[in-house]
């Protein structure tokens, strides 16, 4: 029976699991998909090694996953984080889905209001929507905590003119993710509008307290769920390539 699994640091909050169960039993798939939490990214050495058919990759190494293996997708070398691992021929290949993901999921809210895009957070999945932003052709400022870069601003920096300016805006941190449900990253709400669209990639709980205020501001919200069942899809068909 082949073995797939998640590799992340702390794993409770993930539907994947769930995910592929299901999956696998819909389909007749002889599989089963494992939960692999590991304290530090020198652990995924022996992960790599221990029979799996496929992995996925979250929180926190999206990145640091890279050194380790030993070829890239275009995609996943142009973005610069991998969430999906496929063992060939060749030895280990980092593919990003998450950008396919997260592109159809927002297809059907994005509006030509949509022209710039604030991004909390600088990780891995923030490098998918990015990528997948500029492709689209919309202007993206991005929010750090240690800002270092062309066009990055700290938290403290978002003001009313950013957000009347940003019909879009992306949340790719953890914050408010299960079982933190009652944090969130404080914007000036007030100024938001029903021309906003503000996305949180977390998925559980499904509304996040971040999204209810946005919700309540009278901004249009979508979370992460759609983006996890489209990535992980894609994923295996990365996988049986």
């Amino acid at each position: 029976m082949k073995r797939y699994g998640l590799i992340g640091k702390t794993l409770g909050y993930s539907f994947s699991k769930t995910f592929f169960e299901r999956f696998f039993q819909e389909n007749n798939i002889e599989a089963i998909f494992e939960n692999i939490e590991i304290p530090s990214i020198s652990g995924v050495d022996e992960v790599l090694r221990s029979g799996y058919s496929g992995l996925c990759v979250t929180i926190p190494y999206k990145e640091s996953i890279i050194p380790f293996l030993d070829e890239l997708s275009d995609e996943a070398r142009s973005i610069g984080a991998v969430n999906v691992v496929k063992f060939t021929d060749r030895g280990y290949v980092g593919y990003n889905t998450d950008a396919f993901g997260f592109q159809q999921s927002i297809k059907p809210f994005l509006t030509n209001q949509h022209e710039r895009a604030i991004i909390l957070g600088t990780g891995g999945a923030s490098k998918s929507v990015a990528f997948v932003l500029k492709n689209l052709g919309i202007d993206v400022l991005h929010i750090s905590r240690n800002p270092s870069q062309e066009a990055q601003f700290s938290y403290e920096a978002i003001n009313e003119h950013m957000i009347r300016a940003c019909k879009l805006i992306v949340n790719t941190t953890p914050v408010g993710t299960f079982p933190q449900v009652d944090e969130y990253i404080e914007l000036p709400f007030q100024e938001l509008t029903t021309e906003h669209l503000v996305v949180d990639l977390v998925y559980n709980p499904p509304k996040s307290m971040f999204l209810k205020k946005a919700q309540e501001a009278g901004a249009v919200i979508l979370n992460g769920q759609s983006m996890l069942e489209q990535q992980a899809l894609k994923a295996w068909e990365v996988w049986e390539a």
